[in-house]
């Protein structure tokens, strides 16, 4: 699951050059759900940020769903059409998780020796509002002492196979996910 990430301009070249490329009315520091965010897609053959709805909306207008199983997306109903033609990026500096083992420890999960953190997600149209959500599978052993379930973490080297063919980004899908370093909040 990922209930939160973070996106900061400070610190981070990369990160600041694709917000500041950006027009306005996204948030930056600590992305709630239902928080509009900046999301990468494809447009025109190249890679354009934008700014999204985190959240898709939930059954019968009840709450919003903001992940989606990578192992059964391609099969439901609600996010078929998006696995094959509107996937997206979410750049982030980390996601959150807390512990559950009673003293609720909020950790944040990054790559070792990286400060950005590349998300595979979806998104969708509602009505005039386009809206995302993020990919999880099954945690590896780097963070399923906190959660079973984590983001699907792109390779920086692979953003644009995700988001270009529908081939290379089921293989995305069923690889297992990077080696992530945690630390308290």
């Amino acid at each position: 699951m990922c209930g939160r990430y973070c996106l900061y301009r400070e610190g981070n070249e990369e990160i600041r050059a694709l917000l500041d490329g950006t027009e306005g009315g996204f948030k930056t520091g600590e992305i709630f759900p239902t928080d509009k965010a900046l999301v990468l897609v494809r447009k025109n053959g190249s890679l354009r940020p934008q700014a999204m709805t985190w959240g898709f909306p939930g059954f019968r207008g009840k709450g919003v769903i903001i992940n989606a199983r990578a192992e059964t997306a391609a099969e439901k109903p609600m996010f078929r059409e998006s696995v094959q033609e509107k996937r997206c990026v979410i750049p982030s500096n980390g996601f959150f998780e807390w512990s559950h083992d009673g003293k609720k420890i909020k950790y944040q999960f990054n790559l070792p020796g990286d400060g950005v953190l590349y998300m595979a997600g979806l998104y969708q149209d509602y009505g005039e509002e386009r809206r995302f959500v993020i990919l999880t599978a099954a945690a590896n052993e780097s963070m399923v002492a906190v959660h079973n379930r984590m983001p699907v973490v792109l390779p920086k080297d692979r953003v644009a196979d995700w988001l270009g063919d529908v081939k290379s980004a089921g293989k995305l899908l069923r690889a297992a996910g990077p080696q992530l370093v945690k630390r308290e909040t």
